[in-house]
């Protein structure tokens, strides 16, 4: 079991989540976080610091947000994305963007 960052992350990519991760497993991208499932060791201790609660249980992921699961794998292998273990600012506009729903559009899988 591992844990997944979902499309509720989108557009926002708190950091809060990273810091506490004793496996540096939380790897950036230009707008979105993502886990890296073999190096995750299911301790949970990153969800409840995630205040748009994107993280869940590979095994509790609701059937609409499947598709990140394949997701965060394939990316957590993208060279362009980077191991990241410091909380940083939010994204600009962050809190208008926590409550949008169907971000997967705006998902941004390689830096400009």
């Amino acid at each position: 079991m591992t844990f997944v960052v979902t499309e509720a992350c989108i557009q926002c990519k708190y950091t809060d989540c990273v810091s506490v991760c004793p496996m540096d497993c939380f790897m950036e991208g230009p707008n979105y976080l993502v886990i890296n499932p073999d190096e995750c060791i299911d301790c949970s201790i990153c969800v409840p610091e995630c205040p748009v609660n994107a993280i869940v249980s590979d095994h509790e992921i609701a059937d609409d947000q499947k598709h990140f699961i394949d997701i965060n794998r394939e990316l957590s292998q993208n060279p362009g994305w980077k191991r990241i273990s410091r909380v940083k600012e939010p994204m600009p506009d962050h809190e208008r963007w926590a409550a949008v729903k169907d971000k997967l559009q705006y998902l941004q899988h390689a830096h400009s």
